[in-house]
């Protein structure tokens, strides 16, 4: 028969795991929250004629621009055209780990 300070030492030693797991379990560690927030919907934008130029332009719509603290609108544009050349449209894409923002360009 086991006297009591042995059974006492065993269920200290029992109980210490426990409670180490239950005293690390308040250490989990939550993700940063996403320092960018979704930028709003795209505004409308009434498009305007073309200039009266010889070259044919695209026209590239506004789109919103995360400045650091905010969005900001940037109104959309007439784009000249680049001869034997084809119009990439601005866009989102995934690259790294992470969205990036790819401005409209000739490819």
């Amino acid at each position: 028969m086991p006297n009591a300070p042995d059974a006492i030492t065993r269920r200290s030693l029992l109980l210490v795991p426990f409670g180490a797991c239950i005293a690390l379990a308040g250490c989990v560690v939550a993700p940063p929250p996403n320092p960018y927030p979704a930028p709003p919907p795209p505004r409308v934008e009434v498009v305007p004629s073309p200039p009266p130029v010889r070259e044919q332009a695209v026209w590239q719509p506004g789109h919103w621009h995360w400045n650091g603290a905010a969005y900001e609108w940037i109104p959309g544009r007439y784009v000249a055209r680049v001869v034997g050349s084809r119009w990439e449209p601005a866009h989102w894409a995934w690259r790294g780990g992470a969205w990036v923002w790819v401005p409209g360009h000739w490819i």
